[in-house]
């Protein structure tokens, strides 16, 4: 590894992203592990079905993942990935804080998004002006009016991506948690910020007609991105032309091997489908962490 390059990086610092890098690094390959492990499902459950282990907490189990993983040698960088892309061999990955980092082999593990604003509007609008991917369906919004809704760096991101698109981009948020670079480039930008306020309902008859805020705000648009917490694998995936399982569109498409249609791009986790449960998770990163490593040789 060179400054800011790695062989691998692997986006979520769950059991499947913590497993594949163990199997990585010790591949003797670069790895470096991108995300916050208190954001993972299995931070806050307890472990009772896990073979060869008796009860335990998710979190210790996750601290126990991670030392192992940086006893072989993987690089951990708690923050959130706003944006990747990729040039000829190299896949560029961008943190909240505005650095871009460069891999060979790229693993997907970051989980799936079960966040909802659960209010009225939003599942009966879902497809009608509600979404909940900026990446996906920003292009459809261009020359109209906007809201964003989330506290993080996905909403954050989204709401400056939108400004290239949308006429007028409001970012609907409790309290921002993101990076100081963000920050900045959102107090900079066009980005109207409701902060302090939660949307109570969306508004519409066939489409999206506006969102109304819990102070009585009523906000008239005709898009609304709800982008809770950091983002997903719809969203990352999107961008590199990643397909999607055609039967359950909501998982990224992987064969035996952990593999994604894109060369080099591997998946593994609960972003690959049902069951959610920690053994499927491990055994699939085992396999992406090794299938990942061996491809990364092969530009040494």
């Amino acid at each position: 590894m060179t400054d800011n390059l790695y062989d691998v990086i692997i986006l979520g610092s769950g059991p499947a992203g913590l497993q594949a890098a163990i199997h990585a690094a010790r591949a003797k390959v670069s790895v470096l592990v991108m995300g916050k492990p208190v954001k993972s499902s299995l931070h806050r459950a307890h472990i009772e079905n896990y073979c060869c282990m008796e009860r335990t907490s998710g979190e210790d189990l996750l601290q126990q993942g991670i030392q192992q993983a940086e006893a072989a040698g993987t690089t951990f960088m708690y923050e959130d990935v706003v944006k990747v892309s990729q040039e000829d061999q190299w896949f560029i990955i961008r943190n909240e804080s505005g650095k871009d980092l460069r891999c060979r082999a790229l693993i997907l593990a970051m989980g799936i998004s079960r966040n909802k604003l659960r209010v009225p509007g939003e599942k009966e609008l879902l497809g009608r002006g509600v979404s909940y991917c900026v990446d996906c369906d920003g292009g459809f919004f261009r020359g109209e009016p906007v809201t964003v809704v989330g506290n993080e760096s996905a909403a954050a991101s989204g709401a400056l991506t939108m400004t290239f698109y949308a006429s007028q981009v409001h970012l609907v948020c409790d309290q921002l948690e993101i990076a100081d670079v963000l920050a900045y480039q959102l107090k900079e930008s066009k980005v109207t910020i409701h902060e302090g306020r939660k949307v109570t309902e969306i508004t519409g008859q066939e489409e999206v007609e506006g969102v109304l805020l819990d102070d009585g705000t009523r906000l008239e648009v005709k898009g609304v991105f709800i982008e809770l917490g950091a983002k997903g694998a719809i969203e990352l995936a999107s961008t590199l032309g990643v397909a999607m399982n055609p039967e359950s569109p909501q998982y990224i498409a992987t064969d035996k091997k952990q593999r994604t249609n894109i060369a080099g791009v591997l998946a593994a986790g609960d972003i690959c489908g049902l069951p959610w449960q920690l053994a499927k998770a491990v055994g699939e990163g085992c396999v992406a962490g090794l299938e990942a490593a061996a491809y990364a040789k092969q530009f040494r």
